[in-house]
């Protein structure tokens, strides 16, 4: 049947086709006056949009029709796994704050940007590193401060491409890393005042406490410097820690100690510690956000919710989620049917694998070979 929406013509005749009442369905049939052949009227860009709706709303939302089988289902929806959903457009004026971590799951890693409130920017990669994170930053006009994790590769992308930006370490970082040196419960005295030091830090709530907290921390290191010097000797049957050279003949022995000392002397040496209140770039009443936590809390735990809810995917499919998820967290999510082509339900078709065809023998056949 061709022809105009409501004026369509027959397709064995051409002649204009009347209205014949409905289908069981309730579609309008079409019937030709002079050949008496019947149709209906077929729009695949309505079904196909119907059908990429229900399966946003499957993937998303994990509601499913109950009017057909989740085979058919998932059958029918099978074409939607092959559109691909890219970033959102780089803003045109500069963020004032920006979240970057990424999270992991199976083989791959998902770098995330956000601004507090809504995903900026993504990108796959193995693992976190300098080239990857790149990726994203030159993508994006430079932040005024970038709250991070404190992984090398990005420190050093942010140094290359983004060296105007102010760096503000994630407070729940650096008591991961405090925690993993010295267990909640140390035993040494050193070890137990800097725990407690860490754990002061999320107390502060201005300038002032701030310098109060650094000069006590500067009483930290005055008071136990003569004890991080302490050696260990390499002896018989002494166990030597995990990380020192065998033609070492000493080693620090209070070596967790010295890279907690290590730790805070570059964040207060890089100005990394407390830009969320520097006066420089907001005030008092308007601190800048000082831990990743609403990243984690936000996307990264809608992606593991996501992931959660359909488990098993493929690797594609799972990447192809996740993709979604975070196009609908964004301030302006990419209309999915504008994404649609025609090769996503329609493929080409594959071509077979050829056979290698092998040689015939010329001459006559040899003994034994047939």
């Amino acid at each position: 049947m061709s022809g105009s929406r409501n004026s369509p013509s027959c397709g064995v005749c051409g002649r204009k086709l009347v209205k014949n009442g409905t289908t069981s369905a309730g579609r309008t049939r079409w019937r030709c006056k002079d050949c008496g052949a019947s149709s209906t009227q077929k729009r695949p860009d309505i079904t196909r949009k119907a059908e990429l709706t229900a399966f946003l709303t499957w993937l998303l939302h994990g509601r499913q029709p109950d009017h057909i089988s989740a085979r058919t289902f998932r059958r029918s929806r099978s074409w939607c796994w092959n559109i691909e959903v890219p970033p959102p457009a780089p803003p045109t004026e500069p963020a004032q704050v920006l979240m970057l971590d990424g999270t992991y799951f199976q083989s791959w890693c998902l770098l995330i940007a956000f601004d507090g409130t809504h995903v900026v920017d993504w990108q796959w990669c193995d693992r976190e590193k300098k080239i990857a994170w790149q990726q994203i930053l030159q993508r994006q006009p430079a932040p005024h401060v970038a709250v991070i994790d404190g992984g090398r590769g990005l420190l050093a992308a942010i140094a290359d491409d983004w060296p105007t930006t102010r760096v503000q370490r994630c407070y729940f970082h650096i008591f991961q890393t405090v925690r993993r040196h010295h267990t909640f419960k140390p035993r040494l005295d050193a070890a137990r005042e800097i725990v407690t030091l860490t754990t002061a830090l999320m107390n502060i709530r201005n300038s002032e406490q701030a310098v109060l907290w650094l000069q006590a921390y500067n009483d930290w290191e005055i008071k136990h410097d003569r004890f991080l010097r302490h050696r260990t000797y390499a002896r018989p049957h002494t166990v030597r820690p995990k990380g020192v050279a065998e033609t070492s003949t000493w080693w620090y022995t209070h070596r967790d100690l010295r890279k907690t000392r290590g730790l805070f002397r570059r964040l207060i040496s890089e100005e990394h510690l407390f830009t969320w209140i520097d006066p420089r770039l907001t005030d008092e009443e308007h601190p800048l956000p000082r831990t990743t936590s609403p990243l984690e809390g936000g996307p990264n735990k809608g992606l593991k919710d996501l992931f959660r809810a359909h488990r098993g995917l493929l690797t594609e499919h799972a990447r192809r989620a996740a993709e979604w998820k975070l196009n609908s967290l964004t301030a302006h999510p990419h209309d999915p049917w504008s994404l649609v082509r025609e090769e996503h339900h329609n493929p080409p078709p594959q071509r077979p694998k050829e056979t290698p065809v092998e040689d015939e023998q010329i001459g006559p056949a040899a003994y034994d070979t047939g």
